[in-house]
């Protein structure tokens, strides 16, 4: 007899809960949520406004612990974890890109992208600085600050901290959300190309049904718990317009 198994994942979320707050005060941000992402994906979690999207990416990467069920990185079972052993998981496994780029003001884009590795006290050759910041478009950028670049060099730089490590995972957190609509393409674009040549597996959340149609996938939540899982078909013109009706219909 032919056994099938279960396709791999790199991230699995296994009922998943989390609460916030106590008693009558308590807020349930994710109820219930079991879902898996496969390497070398590519998937936008998107939802209305409190609908879970940022909880579930804090749980999945090991930023917020949940109230209850599991969260596996790669088969590692996060809640198994010291808190220690998760922040060098975080660390070692995990990368990070946020709305906001975080910068440091002072530094060069080559110390920025360096900055995590020195705080742990790792010492990261020159050559894998060159080579993070050239993956990113950046190879020419590298002394300079950030109020030399614009805010799309800016993200870019913080991609390349985050890919540094070479991390199993990148979450990304409204990547764009403080980009103009050019320089959004230009870095949804980075992350598509990051998806397709290098196999970076890659969960995004946005509100921007034109960022997730550069995705393989849409996760919609509703009210903490999935509300639906749609694929992307690449190059699809209407694709944003049905992502945009899906989202309505979750908002009325």
């Amino acid at each position: 007899m032919t056994t099938t198994q279960a396709p791999p994942t790199t991230v699995e979320l296994r009922d998943v809960r989390k609460v916030h707050g106590t008693g009558d005060g308590a807020v349930t941000a994710l109820d219930g949520v079991s879902i898996g992402f496969g390497p070398g994906t590519f998937t936008a979690i998107m939802g209305p406004s409190g609908s879970g999207k940022s909880t579930l990416l804090h749980c999945a990467a090991g930023l917020d612990a949940p109230t209850g069920g599991q969260v596996l990185l790669a088969g590692t079972d996060l809640g198994a974890l010291t808190e220690t052993a998760r922040t060098v998981l975080r660390r070692d496994r995990v990368g990070f890109v946020f709305q906001e780029f975080n910068l440091v003001t002072a530094l060069t884009a080559a110390q920025n992208v360096e900055l995590p590795a020195r705080l742990a006290r790792r010492r990261v050759p020159a050559t894998e600085i060159t080579a993070a910041l050239a993956r990113v478009g950046l190879a020419g950028r590298a002394r300079h600050r950030p109020a030399e670049l614009s805010g799309g060099e800016q993200q870019r730089v913080a991609i390349a901290r985050a890919l540094a490590g070479r991390p199993e995972v990148l979450f990304a957190d409204e990547p764009t959300g403080a980009l103009d609509t050019r320089t959004s393409h230009e870095v949804l674009g980075l992350l598509r190309a990051l998806v397709d040549r290098r196999s970076q597996t890659t969960l995004m959340v946005t509100h921007d049904p034109v960022a997730a149609s550069y995705a393989d996938s849409v996760v919609f939540l509703a009210d903490g718990r999935v509300a639906g899982r749609v694929r992307v078909e690449r190059g699809d013109p209407a694709a944003p317009s049905r992502i945009a009706a899906q989202m309505a219909g979750l908002e009325s």
